[in-house]
């Protein structure tokens, strides 16, 4: 099994369609209007002390083996304040509940988000979970109990989304090895988007999904703020696509799934809101809501199926969190709040598109085949509703 990491891909063993591409052409590269102003990266990452990382694995072809593969999975960390324990302000929303993200009954009480958030397919939600405390323990990412150094528990936010239709689900090939590298590799700076990590064999929209990122800056009375945007897409339906408007989905009606042997319903969308405005548990989880317009834009409608879980956290308030004594924290008027919401609407529709261009065609179990949106016929369709910037 090839594994590939973050930092140091290397892709000698792949047919070069299922490549993730390292620098890869994003939405508005291509003309996709989008509004708001982006951070200088457009990724989750312009919020300062954030790190993501990616492990991601592509083996075998052919008729599915359970066990064997062919195997097209990963895991994806997104790490709030780096690998520095220092937990932050969160709250989460479920659009449709036909999905998981564990630990969210304890940032509902707690209002605190105490690790890093993972994504990673549906099947291996425990594994990630248990080794996701393994790296904690051994990496002293935690603050043990005053007088009872060697107590530690955690309660770790895990995501998934369904990628059997391309992966050898059930064989269970992500392990904990798999977990630490997207841990230790973890790092600001660009985020590698498309067919990695966790969103190595998903879908949108009928056609190749995976990871995507955005991010938007806005200008308050209070401050200037970041908003960072980060989703896991295996979402939706051809039929009801929109790009900026556009009904893509219409205009290129063809270009359909290559099912040998389709599995159930795949859809659900994780989606991972940061910044560093100072926000409450209770502001963050309206702000977590706002996603669910973002992806309406695209032609989201939460179908029955679908898993779309969203969670939002905020770097302010660094040393806020303690086990005892008071803190005093910032935090904005919610009468401040609504350009932010804005904000996490547009980069969450442009994370999602980010997704889809970097996205390779794939081919998977038993030669099913999900076809990435083609570039050009997709400026096509902007150009004829002139929605196109060709800037």
């Amino acid at each position: 099994m090839l594994l590939l990491g973050m930092i140091v891909p290397a892709f000698g063993l792949m047919a070069e369609t299922d490549s993730p591409p390292v620098h890869s052409v994003r939405a508005r590269d291509l003309g996709v209007p989008f509004g708001g102003t982006p951070g200088p990266l457009n990724a989750i990452t312009d919020v300062a002390g954030v790190e993501v990382g990616h492990t991601t694995l592509i083996s075998g072809e052919g008729e599915l083996l359970i066990g064997k593969g062919p195997v097209r999975t990963g895991v994806t960390a997104v790490l709030p304040r780096g690998k520095t324990f220092d937990p932050v302000y969160a709250g989460w929303f479920s659009l449709n509940g036909n999905g998981e993200m564990t630990g969210t009954t304890w940032i509902e009480e707690s209002g605190w988000l105490e690790g890093p958030v993972m994504l990673t397919n549906t099947h291996s939600v425990g594994t990630v979970r248990d080794a996701t405390i393994d790296w904690a323990r051994r990496n002293g990412y935690y603050r043990a109990l005053t007088g009872e150094p060697d107590v530690f528990w955690m309660l770790p936010v895990v995501a998934e989304t369904y990628d059997g239709d391309l992966n050898d689900i059930n064989g269970f090939h992500v392990t904990r090895e798999h977990v630490f590298a997207a841990l230790d590799q973890a790092r600001s700076g660009p985020v590698t988007e498309g067919n990695v990590g966790g969103g190595t064999g998903m879908i949108t929209h009928g056609f190749k999904g995976g990871i995507g990122t955005s991010s938007r800056i806005v200008t308050l009375q209070e401050g200037r703020y970041s908003i960072g945007v980060l989703v896991q897409s295996n979402y939706g339906v051809r039929e009801t696509f929109t790009v900026a408007g556009v009904p893509v989905g219409r205009e290129i009606a063809d270009l359909g799934i290559e099912y040998a042997v389709r599995s159930e319903d795949t859809g659900s969308i994780i989606i991972v809101i940061a910044t560093d405005a100072p926000l409450l548990p209770h502001q963050l989880k309206r702000l977590a809501r706002r996603a669910s317009m973002g992806i309406a834009r695209n032609g989201s409608f939460a179908g029955n199926g679908s898993g779309d879980i969203f969670i939002a956290f905020s770097t302010a308030n660094p040393g806020a969190w303690s086990r005892e004594g008071t803190a005093n924290v910032a935090s904005l008027p919610n009468d401040s709040m609504s350009p932010l919401f804005l904000a996490t609407i547009e980069a969450t529709e442009e994370a999602v598109i980010n997704a889809m261009i970097a996205a390779r065609t794939m081919t998977g179990i038993n030669g099913n085949r999900v076809h990435a949106l083609p570039h050009g016929r997709l400026q096509e369709a902007l150009r004829k509703y002139r929605r196109l910037d060709e800037r």
